[in-house]
């Protein structure tokens, strides 16, 4: 079965590609969980982060971003002194407060994800050549989108963080063409192919 390359490290990234990464997320509590972890994963690698991802879970109360909303000093204090986590009280800080601007989306928009793939006109995009392995840090849908979450407050969610996050959620399919997940998303998703500008 072949897969994207870099996930074959370890048997926890090869789950994460084969079950969750670049299908199409509509569930706003996964989107937000997806985005404290690219808050979390600046500057630091991917691997990283999915070694993680239960004590970040066990951290903010299972990526439960109306609780996060309403965490403060003493709940930032507990999350740096956790075992295993990554001690950046900016990332940490980042994380509660991106929380309260997701729920601001929501109430806005009905939910979060309604946000987010009006951007693709609910559409997973495929760009002519990402298939071959020609794929950018980031791109001018990635840019539109960080300008906007800025603009509505996010934090560490420039247009190289917001990328990854448009391929892990599906809204770009960047599996490679051999993939087997490649064939899989196009096959039961709705999606446009794209020439990026």
């Amino acid at each position: 079965m072949e897969r994207c390359n870099w996930c074959l490290c370890n048997e926890k990234m090869m789950r994460y590609h084969d079950e969750e990464w670049g299908t199409p997320l509509h569930d706003d509590q996964k989107q937000f969980e997806f985005l404290m972890m690219e808050v979390m994963q600046c500057g630091l690698n991917w691997n990283m982060m999915i070694q993680k991802r239960e004590i970040f879970c066990q951290c903010f109360d299972g990526f439960d971003y109306e609780k996060i909303a309403l965490y403060a000093e003493a709940d930032v204090e507990r999350i740096l002194a956790s075992e295993g986590m990554i001690r950046s009280r900016r990332k940490v800080e980042a994380v509660i407060h991106n929380a309260r601007c997701f729920r601001a989306v929501r109430e806005e928009f009905g939910s979060f994800s309604r946000y987010l793939w009006g951007f693709s006109k609910g559409k997973t995009l495929l760009y002519s050549g990402h298939q071959k392995g020609k794929i950018p840090a980031k791109n001018s849908l990635s840019d539109e989108v960080s300008k906007d979450l800025k603009h509505r407050g996010f934090k560490y969610l420039g247009s190289v963080t917001v990328y990854s996050h448009l391929q892990a959620c599906g809204i770009i399919n960047d599996h490679r063409k051999e993939c087997f997940r490649y064939r899989e998303i196009v096959e039961q998703y709705p999606v446009v192919r794209k020439r990026d500008q």
